[in-house]
């Protein structure tokens, strides 16, 4: 059985974390098989967006334990990499993380790597890193305290204890809690609403926002004035007008909804 499934609709890939039976554990294996999903999409133009989920009841559990503690050396350093969070950062679109279900330490991890969360109502989040014996090195000790506070990330990485999906929403955690059986029609769609923007500015957004976020504020705005400045000098007047009457009528669609 694949440990990874790769979907392609369109220009959304699904990349679905498969080993239901372990809780869909991060091994050897699945980390090959992550990252060759992840470098086809990279290397397939017409892919601008990813979702990324788990299936059964697991987003995912974390690093495979039993596999973690029978590494042939006397530490687990050969095995903790960071290759799935690296592999994640050169997709240059949008990456949303449909979480169905447990999302635990290195899980946790994979989940806070992703651009846009949603959560099924059986999500829930732990940091298990501290009782295990390990630190987090997929960026979970810098990325979670800017996205639910440091008082709150500390708490959660001090104790081990879960953050259920009511509670990840109202923290900040993710952006939207709908019911299972909905999860990834509604990731879907949101992939397919960002897949509507212009191409090359949605790759150009992205950046900006990432770049700017780890700059000083002040930095930050010359940053993102000399960036729009460039961007509108490439934009073509009647290209803008013809979008400006479709943006117009989405938004008297949405309005009627």
């Amino acid at each position: 059985m694949n440990t990874v499934l790769l979907d392609k609709q369109k220009a959304v890939a699904l990349i679905t974390l498969n080993r239901p039976e372990a809780m869909n554990a991060i091994s050897r294996q699945l980390r090959k098989d992550y990252i060759a999903a992840f470098e086809d999409c990279i290397a397939d133009e017409n892919i601008r967006v990813i979702v990324i989920t788990g299936n059964g009841k697991a987003f995912s559990a974390g690093f495979d334990l039993k596999e973690l503690s029978s590494g042939h050396s006397d530490t687990a350093a050969e095995e903790v990499t960071n290759d799935m969070a690296r592999v994640m950062e050169r997709f240059n679109g949008p990456i949303i993380g449909a979480i169905n279900g447990h999302a635990v330490t290195g899980g946790f991890e994979l989940a806070l790597a992703c651009d846009v969360l949603v959560a099924s109502e059986h999500a829930r989040f732990a940091d298990t890193h501290a009782r295990v014996g390990i630190l987090a090195g997929w960026g979970l000790s810098q990325r979670l305290p800017r996205m639910i506070g440091l008082s709150r990330a500390k708490e959660l990485s001090f104790t081990g204890n879960p953050l259920f999906a009511d509670k990840a929403y109202e923290w900040g955690l993710v952006n939207h809690v709908v019911p299972a059986d909905e999860l990834i029609e509604f990731a879907m769609k949101l992939a397919n609403d960002m897949c509507a923007c212009v191409p090359n500015v949605l790759v150009e957004y992205k950046a900006l926002i990432d770049d700017g976020y780890s700059m000083h504020f002040k930095d930050a705005m010359l940053y993102e004035e000399a960036t729009a400045i460039e961007s509108a000098k490439r934009a073509a007047a009647h290209l803008i007008a013809e979008r400006r009457d479709a943006v117009i009528q989405r938004g008297r669609e949405q309005k009627e909804q």
